[in-house]
């Protein structure tokens, strides 16, 4: 679209899929809930806020670990404490703050619930392969439910981080590449965790991070600077964020990494011009672990007052100052604001408006979340409300509806029930790993392994590791699959059976926080093992357990099928199980690129367009000159199925659309094949000439459809400001007249396509 007669709006968000049958991206999800302050716990907070000496209010604002908690802090009247799960101990401490502190507060206790507390769920990343946001509002309704039994009334998720990084460990706590999707899921979870009240006994209040583009950091580091424009920023990152706060997620989370050049604890113009300001956020906002300390200068003045690193701070009371004057609410684990803020306040390096501004929002979300009314813990009541029967179930639908069929050559999938199966590799009957990172309080014991999903089909199927690998905090080659002295057993259970399932990848650990990989490979001699089961000849399906996307173009070549199945949880092996033998047809999709080789990372479908785009049979463009394409090896929105798609008939309701009007776009989607499965009918646009270079293509809708072999369904997206326009690097939202293009079908390649004319004016 032109520049001419740019139009300001303030939308963020795309309007998606009109809502028909199960897991639309959908309007509702993405509409704001945020209501105006309830007047009687404004003067509830008035109230208390009087009441409160300096030392109190300090007590208030800070944040304390599992291990720091002591009863002299409760007395005192600490605001939080995280990581305690001991329902007794949590109980304990909340008599103590209540009885025994002057003003009876009690604290807020929180909790990394990321996908689960007692009943695991897939991984996020894996959820958000599912495309289906009923996946997440199951998890999400379980978690907070289990959460919240035990005394833990926040949740620090959902994590909403757009990465472009599969180096990056924490990849997988997240939705992947895209904004869209990520807004989707991000809302999503915060409506099933809160309610419409959280401060019901079975709902939690949700802490959104880490804000803010913690997942661009440089060389896919954990706590390494990045540097974006504004634009990028806005129309990339923060996204999913504002979708979080729009659905009631009353708190967030700052991050470790600067943003050029501002550390995101100390970051004014994140916390407070845009989460504050411009989205109109009453909740609060706490550090990530000692960020706070983290600013301070290396060698630090004072080595007592804990980490440093940023160096926008000279010491302990000058980061204090500088996270609170930047719009930090809340320290975490740290104790900068509090040991320092007498002091800070009569230097008036920190003013009494703001520290109470800190409070007031600190008190808030403990009222809202009724911890005034009901503060303690029912522990006669948490065995009946943590991992029940329904409960299983739900985590086992959802490890099926993440899982991604990659490939499938001559029908190798799904597994024949009547013939023999090889289970093999260090992954083949692993309860541990199943879990994923960020486990909560799952249980290895609660956990299926995949080799005991396949003997509840199979009860003949063998076993046999080929390798080991140890979930070991620090890298050692001989704990990842480092010998291949049980190959020659693998070998002899493949040649012994009529189909081989290889379960490959990594071990939770592998994943997650400071798990960073500079090789995206199949860890240690995982890729020999599976070049000498398949050079038997017997039919071979990899299934892959990973947090992140690897290169497996060594693995399309030496196996027949692949299944990405992420970690599915408690319920894995039962979930995959269920794909590999056709009771549930892979319908899930990648949302995240799968690079040919590392040196292609950065790799994303919505990159801008370049004027010398890739062209392998000439010299002078953006190509790389030891690879065959400049194209992933998996596309983003890829997923086979063991039945086929046709996505055509595409139809726009109008040629044209008033800047402040909107679009209907159609398609009809048909099961061309013979049994019923599930397809994702995406929806992608382009501006083609704009003001500033946009994406080559956008994701602004989608819809998971279940067909009967022969149905076809019409598939139906709205389209309207929020979806053509964009930001620019003065963080305006600008729609501009000119023409958008529309690509409709079941991955980021989608051909479908069609356009239509933004004009000024009103309808």
């Amino acid at each position: 679209m032109a520049i001419a007669a740019a139009i300001v709006a303030s939308s963020t968000l795309g309007a998606g899929a009109v809502i028909a049958g199960t897991g639309a991206g959908d309007d509702q999800a993405l509409q704001p809930v945020r209501t105006q302050a309830n007047g009687g716990i404004e003067r509830k907070v008035d109230r208390l806020i009087r009441q409160m000496t300096v030392d109190e209010k300090l007590q208030q604002v800070q944040l304390l670990s599992d291990g720091q908690i002591t009863d002299d802090d409760a007395q005192k009247g600490v605001g939080g404490v995280f990581s305690l799960t001991d329902p007794a101990k949590i109980d304990h401490f909340q008599h103590v703050a209540v009885e025994q502190s002057r003003l009876h507060i009690p604290i807020l206790f929180a909790y990394d619930t990321i996908h689960g507390y007692r009943t695991v769920f897939p991984v996020p990343l894996a959820e958000a392969s599912s495309f289906d946001p009923d996946v997440a509002t199951d998890d999400y309704t379980i978690s907070s439910r289990e959460s919240a039994a035990v005394g833990i009334k926040q949740i620090y998720s959902p994590m909403v981080d757009v990465s472009h990084e599969p180096r990056w460990g924490r990849i997988v706590e997240a939705s992947g590449e895209d904004p869209y999707l990520g807004s989707v899921m991000a809302a999503t979870k915060v409506r099933a965790a809160q309610g419409p009240d959280y401060s019901a006994p079975d709902k939690v209040v949700t802490s959104v991070k880490h804000l803010a583009a913690y997942g661009l950091a440089e060389g896919g580091r954990d706590y390494n600077t990045t540097d974006v424009s504004e634009q990028r920023l806005r129309n990339l990152i923060l996204p999913p964020f504002k979708a979080a706060i729009d659905a009631g997620a009353d708190t967030a989370m700052c991050s470790f990494n600067s943003i050029n050049g501002q550390p995101g604890c100390a970051n004014p113009h994140t916390e407070t011009d845009i989460l504050k300001k411009e989205w109109g956020f009453d909740g609060f906002l706490e550090s990530d672990y000692t960020a706070v300390a983290e600013l301070r200068a290396c060698p630090p003045k004072n080595p007592d007052e804990g980490p440093c690193g940023h160096g926008v701070a000279a010491d302990g009371p000058s980061a204090g100052a500088l996270a609170l004057n930047a719009g930090t609410d809340s320290e975490m684990v740290s104790t900068n604001i509090r040991d320092n803020g007498k002091q800070l306040l009569s230097t008036g390096q920190i003013s009494m408006r703001r520290l109470d501004d800190a409070v007031r929002r600190i008190l808030r979300v403990k009222f809202r979340a009724g911890l005034f009314d009901h503060p303690y813990v029912d522990q006669a009541a948490i065995a009946g409300k943590t991992l029940q029967p329904a409960d299983r179930d739900a985590a086992r639908k959802a490890a099926g509806r993440s899982v991604v069929l990659l490939k499938n050559d001559d029908n190798t999938l799904p597994l024949d029930p009547a013939k023999s199966v090889a289970v093999i590799g260090p992954l083949g009957d692993d309860q541990h790993d199943m879990l994923g990172p960020w486990w909560g309080q799952g249980k290895d014991e609660d956990a299926v392994s995949l080799y005991t999903g396949i003997k509840a089909y199979n009860p003949d199927a063998t076993f046999t590791e080929g390798c080991k690998m140890i979930d070991a905090d620090l890298y050692d080659p001989a704990n990842e699959c480092g010998s291949d002295a049980g190959f020659a057993d693998a070998v002899a259970a493949a040649n012994a059976a009529d189909q081989v399932v290889l379960a490959l990848g990594e071990t939770r650990g592998q994943g997650g926080e400071a798990e960073v990989r500079s090789v995206l490979d199949l860890p240690g001699k995982q890729q020999e093992l599976l070049d000498a089961v398949k050079a038997t000849g017997k039919p071979v399906t990899v299934v892959l357990f990973n947090s992140r996307p690897l290169t497996l173009g060594k693995v399309v070549d030496s196996s027949n099928a692949i299944l990405e199945a992420w970690f599915g949880g408690i319920e894995a092996g039962n979930g995959v199980a269920d794909v590999l033998f056709g009771k549930v047809n892979p319908g899930g999709k990648l949302p995240v690129s799968f690079p040919q080789s590392v040196g292609q990372i950065p790799i994303y479908y919505n990159h801008e367009p370049t004027g010398r785009p890739c062209d392998t049979t000439q010299k002078y463009n953006s190509r790389y000159r030891d690879l065959p394409t400049c194209a992933p090896l998996f596309p983003f929105g890829f997923g086979l199925s063991y039945t086929t798609f046709k996505i055509d008939n595409l139809v726009l309701s109008d040629k044209s659309m008033p800047a402040r009007g909107s679009v209907q776009v159609s398609a009809d989607v048909q099961n061309t094949g013979s049994r019923a499965g599930d397809d994702v009918v995406q929806l992608y646009i382009h501006d083609p000439v704009a003001s500033l270079s946009q994406p080559v293509r956008r994701l602004r809708g989608f819809q998971r459809v279940t067909l009967d072999a022969g149905e076809k369904k019409t598939v139906t997206f709205r389209l309207d400001a929020s979806d053509v326009g964009f930001y620019d690097n003065s963080g305006r939202f600008t729609v501009e007249p000119g023409e958008i293009d529309v690509f409709a079908g079941d991955s980021s390649t989608a051909d479908l396509t069609d356009s239509f004319t933004v004009t000024s004016g009103r309808r």
